[in-house]
């Protein structure tokens, strides 16, 4: 049997774990420059509040609704993440998470499954704070079904369990085809079109339709909704290229120092998602562009491709590529007439996406390779172990910097309770 955890209203919960007075409250979290609704509490849907809604729009409706608003704090929800997927794994002896909030659980051979899922749970809640659904069944897709249902029926207890042929039928029948993991929102409508509307009416369909419709892919799924279950670990989504970027202050940075820190970031953060998923890039792409709906000021857009001799996830080089790459572009840019060099525009969003990834053990080297790759590997090992026990950040590049002045407006940030000294709660008796 496979079990599928996952954290209920994450991000929302995870305010809620130092925030207790707001349990049964409204919350909602919001995106990056506070820019809309990202996260919202059960009670926050029941007001209707919709997701993706820009908060300039709803900002008087939720003061009078006494809506809880949050800052998006992922400093904080990254390491809530992390205690809840150590404190899981103790519980199985194979554990693969799928994302932030998300884990596959080996369950095989446990008596009582559910039970013991039952107290998995609550000691979940009882240590970090934090609630916890968990969905049962053969299959890694109808493990993704149960979770749905255990998570909206308080009368399962957190757990929902299909270890049968006629809970699986019943389940499925009350299964939107919308809802079933694996199918899209393209192929959802196609469904339901030719009145394929709930996951039992797709698994009436036969094998050779399915395939013929819906590929290798559509048919894993068909399987696996039947019971029969055809997707591995290693076949579960994979970053083909990760991305991080994000809008700037106001509107836009001018000068070059403040770009180069925002750039030279987000550079240093694709590097650290590259070790962490044990991987490498062999291509970057940094750029930066002026508003696109701000047409006072003047645009200018920037581009620039690295290509690594080797694949790479080492800080210093991901860093170097993008911030030169910044620095050629700023050189050539064109001359605007009564504008002071190097302040004619204002850049509203920088980034920087690798891709043409690889797994760390496969990278191949290369005769004419200039760096000696293997103090590189110890230098990035290093600080990522005094970064482990300092806080993210604290030995970083110097072209990082230190300036407030590209970071992101969170007028409603929480503190970072479990990873900042500064902040932990002060109890005074």
């Amino acid at each position: 049997m496979i079990g599928l955890a996952d954290c209920n209203n994450f991000y929302c919960s995870c305010e809620r774990i130092f925030h207790p007075d707001l349990v049964g409250k409204p919350v909602v979290v919001l995106s990056n420059n506070d820019g809309c609704i990202i996260a919202r509490s059960n009670e926050s849907k029941a007001l209707g509040l919709d997701m993706g809604a820009p908060f300039y729009q709803v900002k008087d409706r939720l003061e009078r609704e006494g809506v809880a608003v949050f800052s998006s704090n992922y400093t904080l929800y990254g390491d809530i993440s992390r205690r809840v997927m150590s404190i899981l794994s103790r519980y199985t002896p194979q554990i693969d998470v799928y994302s932030i909030d998300e884990a596959f659980l080996d369950l095989d051979g446990i008596p009582d499954v559910g039970e013991y899922c039952r107290r998995m749970v609550a000691y979940v809640g009882k240590a970090t704070g934090m609630p916890v659904s968990v969905g049962v069944a053969p299959t890694k897709t109808l493990a993704k079904v149960a979770s749905k249902y255990a998570k909206k029926y308080p009368g399962y207890r957190g757990v929902c369990v299909i270890d049968s042929d006629d809970k699986r039928e019943k389940a499925l029948r009350l299964c939107d085809i919308a809802d079933v993991w694996g199918i899209g929102r393209r192929h959802a409508k196609r469904l339901k079109d030719i009145g394929v509307r709930t996951a039992y009416d797709f698994t009436l369909k036969p094998a050779s339709w399915v395939k013929a419709n819906m590929a290798v892919t559509g048919l894993r799924t068909w399987h696996e909704l039947r019971g029969t279950g055809c997707i591995s670990v290693d076949e579960l989504p994979r970053k083909k290229s990760i991305c991080t970027s994000r809008s700037l202050p106001g509107i836009g940075l001018q000068e070059l120092s403040h770009v180069e820190q925002a750039l030279a970031n987000h550079a240093a953060m694709c590097a650290k998602k590259l070790r962490e998923q044990g991987s490498a890039c062999r291509t970057m792409l940094a750029f930066a562009h002026t508003s696109m709906f701000n047409t006072s000021l003047p645009r200018d857009y920037f581009q620039g491709i690295v290509t690594f001799p080797v694949a790479t996830n080492s800080l210093t080089e991901i860093v170097e590529g993008a911030v030169e790459s910044l620095r050629r572009h700023w050189r050539g840019r064109p001359y605007l007439m009564g504008v002071k060099d190097g302040y004619g525009y204002f850049y509203k969003k920088a980034g920087v996406i690798v891709s043409d990834i690889v797994p760390e053990d496969c990278v191949q080297g290369s005769l004419f390779d200039r760096i000696d790759r293997d103090r590189q590997r110890r230098l990035t090992e290093a600080i990522d172990a005094i970064n482990r026990r300092n806080g993210y950040n604290t030995v970083r590049a110097a072209v990082q910097g230190y300036s407030g002045a590209w970071h992101l407006q969170r007028s409603y940030i929480s503190r970072q309770y479990t990873t900042n000294l500064d902040h932990i709660i002060t109890v005074k008796a």
